[in-house]
């Protein structure tokens, strides 16, 4: 019998004997050029962020004419970077806690809304039209000594003096969350559409009230959802620029506008790379574990994750 061939028959509908044209030529699948050509682009693309990651990384150890730490060590010599890398990590992390507790709950109505969900998902996308520049110094007009907000809790007799809502802390997180809020909804509510209603059906025929459905069905089978989004939004969170350098100040920096100012005015670039790869240490020491907790998650619930094979 040749290489190849159905032995018996078919389960695809070919004849036995018959040749399997994937492997007609030698037991060897054939290989399709043109798709692959169009893998090329992407490739490219993959070669130039690896390429541009090294040289980052290369630049961060040159010293002098060799390599050594001596950019590294005056980082950490540097009570006030220390601090702006370790406001940075906090601050993502804060802005990916109120994004979960604020797009969870949006992500779950929109799930539960009876009429076609385009309408609500419009909403939800619709500040992504608007400039990220433009939709900060909108926050700027609200949450200024003068805004919208003092303005109307001094109105109503609340406060005496404005309260600091901008310049701060509190400013980069509400106004990191109204950014990358769509895409905890997004993520969150990609995972909802696919869950069988009839999960739902089952535990309330079997006495299980509306709590508890919600809290051991609906919500574990939903956690894929919420880590793969607080995954983008805490890298998203920790590279910010425009956000931390409007709503922050100069005395509320990030790493992600430190490394801008050493890039675009100062021009050191071994600093900016020093600055760079911690920041991405940082990043990683958080996403991966998070990762890594999604993957156990979704085996363990019996959902496909798309890369990775169940064992």
């Amino acid at each position: 019998m040749r290489r190849g061939a159905v032995p018996n028959g078919a389960a695809d509908g070919r004849p036995p004997g018959s040749v399997d044209p994937a492997t007609a030529d030698g037991g060897r699948p054939d290989v399709d050029w043109r798709s692959l050509l169009l893998l090329a682009p992407s490739l490219v693309l993959l070669a130039l962020f690896v390429a541009s990651v090294g040289q980052m990384v290369s630049l961060s150890f040159r010293d002098g004419g060799g390599f050594g730490l001596q950019h590294y060590r005056a980082f950490f010599a540097r009570p006030d970077y220390v601090a702006t890398y370790f406001r940075t990590l906090q601050v993502a992390a804060l802005v990916t806690f109120c994004s979960i507790a604020v797009g969870y709950p949006i992500a779950y109505a929109i799930w539960r809304y009876p009429g076609n969900r385009n309408l609500p998902m419009i909403l939800v996308a619709l500040p992504w039209l608007v400039s990220v520049v433009v939709r900060t110094y909108a926050w700027m007009v609200i949450l200024g000594p003068r805004g919208v907000i003092n303005e109307t809790l001094a109105w109503l007799g609340v406060i005496d003096a404005p309260l600091k809502l901008m310049f701060n802390t509190t400013g980069i997180v509400i106004g990191l969350v109204h950014v990358l809020l769509p895409f905890m909804v997004i993520s969150v509510l990609s995972v909802l559409v696919h869950l069988d209603r009839g999960l739902e059906e089952a535990s309330m025929s079997l006495g299980g009230n509306h709590s508890f459905t919600f809290t051991r069905v609906v919500l574990p089978l939903s956690l894929p959802g919420v880590l793969g989004g607080a995954t983008v939004i805490y890298l998203m969170s920790t590279g910010a620029i425009v956000t931390p350098l409007l709503l922050g100040g100069v005395h509320e920096r990030m790493i992600g506008t430190q490394i801008y100012q050493e890039v675009m005015q100062t021009f050191n670039f071994p600093k900016a790379s020093t600055l760079a790869v911690l920041l991405l240490v940082g990043a990683l020491a958080v996403v991966l574990p998070m990762q890594w907790l999604e993957g156990r998650i979704s085996m363990r619930m019996g959902i496909a994750v798309p890369g990775r094979s169940r064992a």
